[in-house]
């Protein structure tokens, strides 16, 4: 079945953002189908470590709440810093701070999404 593709490349900083997850939220309400991938700098929306004041959404959070598939580039990801256990283990870094739900893969995940989307959303 052909879904929508959500392409989140907007800083979690940004409005953008925001809008992206509440329409994965709506889309998943309704039971239509999508499919999500996080570039460019939304790759920081999976560093655990992203911290939110008490009384701000947290966009990590709200992902992982929807239990579906969460890639994230994983070249743009080390660029900033993030990284799960088999990267910091290959780079020599000290520590993981990849949120528990996300996954980092290569551009190969984003490029089958992309065939197989009926639709593609940017934010």
């Amino acid at each position: 079945m052909q879904s929508t593709l959500l392409l989140v490349t907007a800083s979690p900083h940004s409005r953008l953002a925001y809008h992206a997850l509440r329409l994965a939220q709506a889309m998943q309400k309704k039971q239509q189908s999508f499919c999500v991938f996080f570039y460019q700098d939304a790759v920081s929306i999976a560093n655990q470590y992203l911290w939110r004041a008490e009384d701000e959404i947290s966009l990590t959070q709200e992902w992982q709440n929807l239990h579906i598939p969460l890639p994230v580039c994983v070249s743009a990801a080390l660029s900033r810093g993030i990284t799960d256990q088999e990267n910091a283990t290959r780079h020599q870094l000290h520590h993981d701070n990849l949120a528990e739900g996300f996954t980092l893969t290569g551009l190969g995940t984003l490029a089958d999404a992309i065939s197989s989307a009926r639709h593609i959303i940017q934010f």
